[in-house]
């Protein structure tokens, strides 16, 4: 026996290798889509590589501290150290600057590749029976994606995101019966306080990002236990000695995982860091030197979330002040726009696949052009996102835009909020309804896979015995 097969031995009879081995003839369907869940999956660990670079130099805390740096207008000043320390970090640290660019780039491709992400799965139908579970999980990951963001948010302290911050601790403080303690906790009592920073930093660095990265485990595992959904094939597939019926689902059509989707994967995480590396090198993020430390006798005059909870923000802009009580329970108007409202909307995103359901597994994607009724749903969904996110910046469309003010704005965003996603869902309906099928895509050149590790090729293909759902 060489020496090479004594050390595969060794390690064969200690974490069973061999088993192992039967992921490697795993199929991944060649559908240029699919690769946004790995864009997202690759923005994730390079927020965690620069998160680390960066916590070597942030201080989590209020304290004030005596700056002496290179920004020459705070030389001498007491300000709270989290401020100091960003400046540090962006002006003094080698690369700093660079690496804090990319952190922030990365967090919003993140969120995006999600978005995006789940658009894909919901126009074709891929969270279908028995892909429920990973669709739910999917939806947490959106929800935790963003909540990573606004803690991070937070952290410089200037005066900007302070003022932002509060928006979100209005919202939290405004849970009925439950308000002041979740105020406690996330944000260590009234804001800002001297354990806000503390907190959210603790969220932000520890316990959001295990949590997403537990997600992120098990719609793998999910995924790899339920194999992945396949466009539907144009003619029956040729694979070593066995041909596949086009219309067999039981077996998956696609490149082996070992070593064609390996490349494929690092060519997208090589691909997702250059393009990472020239947003943080050409575009700028936030300036805090500009804004200065969190001063709470002032205010700046243009306060928004990021683009991806402008829709919350639009809801609060359109709502109504109201207040009123059921029994101990105090309902006023953040708590309706900015917890309630997007609360439903993320239940209604889970619940879908129960609302969309197929009594029998489903293993191809659909053609959006096929499913009116669902196809004419999402339109509406993402209209209604859009125009609550236009209603979020409601001072810039009506001063700098319109030349008007906001009190002659918000009805017109409020109505068209109400009736605009409704009218084009409609309308998509009655485009879809009497459309024809189309063609299936291509599938000539990719692999077979079932999912089990006898693999053989045979004209160029790689096939995998197995069926879809084992």
């Amino acid at each position: 026996m060489s020496r090479a097969d004594r050390i595969y031995d060794w390690f064969d009879t200690r974490l069973d290798v061999e088993r192992g081995q039967q992921f490697l003839g795993k199929a991944f369907p060649a559908e240029d889509s699919f690769l946004l869940g790995e864009v997202a999956l690759f923005c994730f660990l390079l927020l965690v590589l620069s998160g680390i670079f960066l916590g070597f130099f942030f201080e989590p805390s209020t304290s004030a501290v005596e700056y002496d740096g290179s920004v020459e207008k705070f030389q001498g000043q007491e300000m709270p150290e989290a401020f100091v320390s960003v400046l540090h970090i962006t002006y003094d640290v080698p690369f700093g600057m660079f690496i804090r660019r990319l952190h922030h780039w990365a967090a919003h491709l993140f969120v995006a590749s999600i978005g995006l992400h789940m658009l894909r799965v919901f126009f074709t139908g891929a969270y279908r029976n028995p892909r429920e579970p990973n669709w739910i999980v999917g939806t947490g990951l959106a929800a935790l994606s963003m909540g990573a963001a606004y803690t991070g948010y937070a952290l410089p302290f200037d005066e900007f995101a302070a003022t932002a911050t509060s928006i979100g601790y209005n919202l939290t403080i405004s849970v009925p019966l439950l308000g002041d303690f979740l105020g406690q906790v996330v944000f260590g009592g009234e804001f800002p306080s001297s354990a806000t920073i503390p907190r959210l930093y603790f969220l932000h660095v520890l316990v959001i990002p295990m949590a997403i990265a537990g997600g992120l485990a098990l719609h793998m595992w999910i995924l790899i236990r339920q194999k992945h959904t396949e466009a539907p094939r144009e003619d029956d597939v040729v694979a070593g000695d066995r041909e596949i019926d086009k219309d067999d689902d039981s077996v998956i059509v696609g490149l082996p995982a070992v070593p064609n989707q390996a490349a494929v994967s690092a060519v997208v995480f090589f691909l997702t860091a250059a393009t990472l590396s020239a947003l943080a090198g050409l575009l700028p993020v936030h300036n805090v030197a500009e804004y200065g430390p969190n001063d709470p006798a002032s205010t700046p005059a243009l306060i928004m979330p990021d683009w991806f909870l402008m829709w919350v923000y639009g809801f609060l802009k359109l709502l109504p002040q109201i207040g009123f009580s059921v029994g101990p329970a105090h309902i006023n108007g953040e708590f309706v726009g900015g917890v309630l409202l997007p609360g439903l909307v993320f239940l209604a995103i889970a619940a879908w696949p129960f609302i969309d359901r197929t009594p029998e597994p489903t293993h191809f994607t659909a053609d959006p052009l096929q499913r009116p009724w669902q196809t004419g749903v999402g339109v509406a969904a993402v209209a209604f996102v859009m125009i609550a996110s236009i209603a979020g910046m409601n001072n810039i469309l009506a001063d700098q835009v319109l030349g008007t003010t906001t009190e002659v704005v918000n009805p017109i965003l409020t109505a068209a909020l109400l009736g605009v996603p409704p009218v084009l869902g409609g309308i998509t309906y009655l485009l879809l309804r009497g459309g024809d099928t189309s063609a299936p895509p291509d599938d000539e050149g990719v692999a077979a896979d079932g999912g089990a590790a006898d693999s053989g090729t045979a004209d160029g293909k790689v096939t995998d015995g197995g069926t879809s759902d084992d």
